[in-house]
């Protein structure tokens, strides 16, 4: 059955990847963004097949905007995601996250609509407590840089949590931990696009810390299944879900397969790590095994040689089109 969607975000690495699945699907898509963080290159070949709206989800004016009506489902991923861009708009963060979030709340209750809300595995924080599931409360900062985002994703959930409570919104959480694929921006600053373009470019890998620390990567396409798999399902409705790979690896070991899959001379060099990093993270995903059936599917060996393989014909094309 055709579907009339709205996803927030949609010129980002999440959102463009989700606007282009639920258009060959064929449902109606209306996308929403304001270039804070996303690109409009994301979204180029997929031009004229969707309703674009240039606004911040912000803005109360989307609720009576024209090409919002009859809506059925509303994915909200409108959001800085890398340090590099939230610190660098870190009240737009907050704002989006939160004044957002209320927004996009009342959007559906106004239409009688499903959403899903992207959290973080960063609502963990610096996690005491591992493996993380969706009990562990956290342990994070309020008074630092990486608070803007950490805070705002957790006081997001809040509202959802009270629209489902009072309104009996359907309304779901996805708490998503480190998603990559050739989609992130050569520029956009988190690990695994760092890694890849600093070895295509025979440039020094920079690894922060001693590298001991620890990440879960889960490929775009098994994270897009689960945030589909949470709108599908009802029994998802108020409730907090981890997307993420349980399969933990420190950031030393990715660097050094990034090497390896690239072929690269690149050094690996070492680097202060950058204030409230986590020294782990893992989540357990029991609870989207049993309500979704859903874990993931592709390996990070796998989903670095894809995203290697797409990097290195962007960069080839990049050096082609410079000489003319």
């Amino acid at each position: 059955m055709t579907k009339r969607i709205v996803v927030t975000g949609a010129a980002g690495f999440l959102g463009s990847h989700l606007v282009q699945e639920l258009i060959e699907e064929g449902h109606e898509v209306i996308g929403i963004d304001n270039f804070l963080s996303g690109s409009e290159d994301n979204l180029a070949h997929l031009k004229d097949r969707f309703t674009f709206v240039e606004a911040d989800a912000c803005s109360t004016d989307l609720l009576k905007h024209t090409s919002i009506y009859d809506i059925d489902e509303i994915y909200h991923l409108a959001s800085p995601a890398s340090p590099k861009y939230y610190q660098q708009f870190p009240f737009e963060t907050i704002a989006i996250n939160t004044d957002g979030t209320r927004n996009m709340l009342n959007l559906a209750v106004q239409q009688k609509a499903k959403m899903v809300y992207t959290s973080t595995s960063e609502a963990y924080g610096d996690p005491l407590i591992h493996p993380q599931s969706e009990s562990y409360r956290g342990n994070v900062n309020t008074w630092g840089p990486r608070a803007c985002y950490d805070e705002a994703k957790r006081l997001g959930e809040v509202y959802c949590y009270e629209y489902f409570t009072r309104y009996h919104t359907k309304v779901k959480v996805a708490r998503i931990f480190n998603t990559y694929s050739a989609g992130l921006a050569n520029d956009d600053g988190r690990v695994i696009s760092n890694f890849v373009n600093q070895a295509l470019k025979g440039e020094d890998i920079t690894v922060y810390g001693d590298g001991t620390q620890t990440r879960s990567f889960c490929y775009v396409t098994d994270t897009i299944k689960g945030l589909k798999l949470m709108m599908k399902r009802d029994e998802a409705n108020g409730e907090i879900i981890n997307l993420g790979n349980p399969y933990e690896h420190t950031i030393l070991n990715v660097a050094q397969l990034v090497k390896r899959l690239t072929g690269t001379k690149s050094a690996i060099t070492f680097h202060p790590l950058p204030e409230d990093d986590p020294k782990r993270r893992k989540p357990t995903i029991d609870k989207a095994m049993e309500l979704l059936g859903w874990k993931p599917e592709v390996s990070l060996q796998h989903g670095l040689e894809q995203t290697i393989n797409a990097y290195r014909n962007t960069l080839q094309k990049s050096i082609k089109d410079k000489k003319g």
